[in-house]
């Protein structure tokens, strides 16, 4: 009995979510500014937090592009479960990873976005530099 009940939960949780932002970025959407999430859910009706992984510095290309090919299959696992045109990625992360990753999304008809910011930098009498973010809106990447 408890299983049918966890079963119907996820259709009518899965039918009730017409479209999703799946974030796949450093930055988990509970801690984004007002803007960005206001910003995300007038397009999406849910953000799904998926942490961007850890691209080290000295990864080969093969290697890097077997990573965007894990992530990949992740993304198109859980895209199938919220199968809806309008579903979407936002990548922000390490560039060649990142370019990889969304060249693979974008064959596959996925749309996939980054969020734009402002950047304001601050530079104190010791040279410490601090930069703050001000998102401005999301841009879709294209092929």
């Amino acid at each position: 009995m408890i299983i049918l009940k966890i079963i119907f939960y996820k259709i009518l949780f899965i039918y009730l979510i017409k479209n999703m932002l799946i974030n796949l970025s450093n930055h988990p959407s509970k801690l984004w500014g007002r803007k960005q999430l206001n910003s995300a859910r007038r397009k999406f009706i849910a953000v799904m937090d998926v942490p961007f992984p850890q691209v080290g510095p000295s990864l080969s290309e093969k290697q890097v592009q077997k990573l965007a090919e894990k992530y990949f299959k992740k993304v198109l696992k859980i895209l199938m479960d919220y199968n809806n045109q309008k579903n979407a990625v936002h990548i922000m992360g390490e560039m060649t990873f990142s370019f990889c990753l969304v060249n693979m999304l974008l064959k596959q008809g996925i749309t996939c976005v980054a969020s734009t910011t402002d950047r304001i930098v601050s530079v104190d009498k010791n040279g410490l530099k601090t930069a703050k973010f001000n998102f401005v809106k999301f841009r879709e990447y294209k092929l």
